[in-house]
């Protein structure tokens, strides 16, 4: 993939005017359509543009430019730099908050800090965009409009995204998950709830006793009462 020159329309006016290159090949070093090189040669466009000398900016040599006059099917490419700057590190900060949703940040803390107790001083801090002792002073009830917050949700105030505080409470699960009987009743899994009772094991019916013997219960009583059994 060609890389576009510095200034490409301004690199497009000067070899315009001092090169002898095809519209083609202008528009594929510049990365501009063949039909926008014709109008800046014509002059419908790019007026009042001051050409830039790709000579000059290392982009270009002289010798590339004099093989493309003679070789119009030649494809001119951008000179590598001969020095290369580093890329700028991304600072990591607190998220910065608009001035006028600065008033609501004490709100979506003690929000943060009833609704997910989990979250960590610095996890907040990159959510809302505040400093460690304003948390703390929300935690303890220290801060200076304690008695007036109202506990706000972030993103529906617009301090941060959902995506990014459902990131942080699962990272701040992960590092400390909560203890499930603190939590409640909770459902039972399916493997308990699809188990089928036992049924009860049949029993053995008793079978009804014989008919009792009165006269063998009388005959008995009176041997325990010491008389005899009286002769019919």
């Amino acid at each position: 993939m060609n890389t576009a020159p510095l200034m490409p329309k301004a690199t497009a006016v000067w070899l315009v005017e001092n090169t002898a290159l095809s519209f083609d090949q202008i528009a594929q070093f510049c990365n501009l359509h063949p039909l926008e090189v014709k109008a800046i040669a014509d002059g419908d466009a790019a007026q009042g543009i001051k050409g830039l000398d790709p000579i000059v900016t290392g982009q270009l040599t002289r010798e590339q430019i004099a093989q493309g006059e003679s070789d119009p099917d030649m494809k001119l490419k951008v000179s590598d730099p001969k020095v290369r700057l580093p890329q700028p590190k991304s600072k990591k900060g607190p998220r910065y908050t608009p001035v006028s949703r600065r008033q609501d940040r004490p709100n979506a803390i003690l929000w943060l800090v009833r609704n997910h107790p989990e979250l960590k001083d610095a996890q907040i801090m990159r959510l809302v965009g505040t400093t460690k002792s304003t948390i703390e002073s929300i935690r303890e009830r220290t801060h200076w409009n304690a008695a007036n917050l109202q506990p706000m949700d972030p993103v529906t105030l617009g301090l941060c995204s959902q995506i990014d505080l459902d990131l942080e409470v699962h990272r701040a699960a992960k590092e400390k998950p909560l203890d499930h009987t603190a939590q409640g009743a909770t459902l039972l899994p399916a493997s308990e709830t699809t188990i089928r009772p036992r049924e009860p094991e049949p029993t053995e019916e008793k079978k009804p006793s014989e008919e009792l013997n009165v006269d063998a219960v009388f005959a008995k009583l009176k041997q325990i009462g010491g008389g005899k059994p009286s002769e019919e």
